[in-house]
């Protein structure tokens, strides 16, 4: 099967999935889209209102901010995959819960496998934990990471902007770096914080102490 048509084996998956109780309240399963091929990928949180009428990713008002934040750095989002990391929308648009993290994780999975991508994007603190799980997205927001010969880039979720007005800049000026960040060697990242390079490192500055006993 072409990388085209595993994606659409996800997307039918996804819609008649009942792996977690967020089925019983879905209206349409949002399973993501873009290009096979994209070099970057963006993942949120969580489909909401519009996106489980629409079945689409990102097509309220989140959406048309991060629209704007792409137009922003000359990008489409026609070039870039758009996904989350739960299928079907939480009731009143609540945090997933771990199980319906865990229920989607192989979706999700399955999908960066498939479309392989050299940078991912994550949008909003659920999205990051997946990948630098002991990470506050307050300290490395707009920062890059390596992991996995893959490039990580944690960054606040648009709706967050929309929520906190203070934050817009600070999401405005993460994305506004993006493409400096992609641009440079994946060397240049630093190690996700949680990979084996990180605590190696750690473990040879670790200052050690003194017996005083």
């Amino acid at each position: 099967m072409t990388p085209e048509e595993l994606l659409k084996q996800i997307s039918q998956e996804v819609a008649i999935c009942k792996k977690c109780v967020l089925n019983h309240s879905r209206k349409r399963a949002v399973a993501g889209e873009g290009p096979a091929n994209a070099r970057i990928m963006f993942i949120g949180e969580g489909p909401g209102f519009h996106e489980n009428e629409q079945g689409r990713p990102f097509v309220g008002q989140a959406g048309k901010f991060l629209d704007e934040l792409l137009a922003g750095i000359k990008m489409k989002r026609e070039e870039v995959f758009i996904a989350n990391v739960v299928k079907c929308r939480p009731p009143g648009n609540r945090d997933p819960l771990p199980e319906e993290l865990a229920a989607c994780g192989d979706y999700l999975e399955r999908q960066i496998n498939i479309i392989n991508p050299q940078v991912i994007v994550t949008l909003g603190r659920f999205s990051m934990a997946r990948f630098l799980p002991t990470a506050k997205i307050s300290e490395v927001h707009g920062r890059s990471f390596r992991l996995n010969d893959r490039l990580i880039v944690p960054m606040f979720h648009p709706a967050a902007a929309l929520h906190q007005p203070s934050l817009r800049p600070l999401v405005e000026q993460d994305f506004s770096r993006l493409p400096q960040l992609i641009s440079q060697p994946l060397s240049a990242a630093a190690p996700a914080p949680d990979s084996t390079e990180q605590k190696s490192l750690e473990q040879k500055s670790e200052p050690k102490q003194l017996n005083l006993f």
